[in-house]
């Protein structure tokens, strides 16, 4: 399943991209579209499992706003 994450900032973005490439998760760092919402301007899109990634982004301390699904 592919979604978007909205992130706090650049920084959390680049570490949660890190993160989840090393857990062979797909995902880039996107611009946020202006249809979604507020945040830093920065998203991930992500193919995979959200409770998954919800899960390893709370549990490395990688701060997010929303899960777009």
């Amino acid at each position: 399943m592919k979604f978007l994450i909205g992130m706090t900032s650049i920084t959390y973005a680049m570490r949660a991209q890190e993160l989840l490439t090393a857990k062979k998760i797909r995902c880039q760092v996107v611009s946020t579209p202006k249809n979604v919402g507020s945040g830093c301007g920065y998203s991930l899109s992500v193919s995979g499992e959200p409770n998954e990634v919800k899960r390893l982004l709370s549990e490395n301390g990688i701060k997010y706003k929303e899960v777009y699904l």
